[in-house]
């Protein structure tokens, strides 16, 4: 009879104990599902929101470029301003102003939150990147692989489309008709640069808001094309 409970109580003995040990492992099997543990194959996305913030090179450089580019088109509506004698030439360079004055803020703003320098000014070309500098897609360039001046104003430099001081200068002077001409013809150019830099964020960028604004420029630049075309042909 002694022999009998002794061995009722063994048993109860490991039963109770087998059901610890499993006891344990399913309470760290729930802790790594529930709470996201070391196991888990995805995280948990910053609270501050952090990850919208993801860029890489092509983002600033398309941004520290853009914003310098649109700085000259603004400089370049300013003038028709006072200086245009056809009110559509008016009416578009108003267009162009109100579109690119906040690209220039939302673009800065995007720079500063990335810690990388935001352009000052309005330099028609950037430094290192004109004459003998490193080219950007769209230059003109000879056979010597240097680049040449095109018979397009605005192409012969290392942003696509900026305009030379020179460019500036007479445009500047110009009035009237001749005016509505060079504003025109520079600013075609001006805007296909443009086009030529979105297109480059939209295929190397990373950032979801720069490139959702590559497409825009390039969107309603082209457009704006057109439109100068057809005024171009007229005037």
């Amino acid at each position: 009879m002694s022999r009998t409970l002794l061995r009722r109580a063994l048993v109860a003995g490991v039963s109770l104990t087998a059901t610890a040990v499993l006891a344990g492992c399913g309470s760290s099997d729930d802790h790594g599902a529930g709470g996201g543990g070391h196991g888990s194959p995805t995280g948990t996305a910053p609270a501050d929101g952090t990850s919208a913030a993801a860029h890489n090179a092509a983002d600033v450089m398309f941004a520290q470029m853009m914003i310098p580019h649109h700085q000259q088109a603004v400089a370049m509506a300013d003038l028709a301003a006072t200086r245009a004698a056809d009110s559509q030439v008016k009416q578009l360079a108003a267009q162009i102003k109100e579109a690119q004055a906040p690209e220039i803020a939302t673009m800065s703003g995007w720079l500063t939150a990335w810690g990388t320098p935001t352009p000052s000014g309005a330099p028609t070309t950037m430094p290192g990147m004109d004459h003998g500098g490193t080219a950007m897609p769209g230059m003109d360039h000879g056979g010597s692989g240097a680049p040449t001046r095109s018979a397009m104003p605005g192409m012969d430099h290392g942003m696509p489309g900026m305009m030379s001081d020179a460019d500036m200068t007479r445009l500047s002077a110009a009035s009237g008709r001749d005016f509505d001409r060079q504003f025109l013809t520079m600013m075609i150019a001006h805007h296909e640069g443009a086009i030529t830099m979105a297109r480059t964020e939209a295929a190397q960028g990373a950032n979801s808001d720069a490139k959702a604004l590559a497409g825009r420029i390039a969107t309603t630049q082209q457009t704006e094309i057109d439109t100068m075309k057809t005024l171009l042909a007229r005037i």
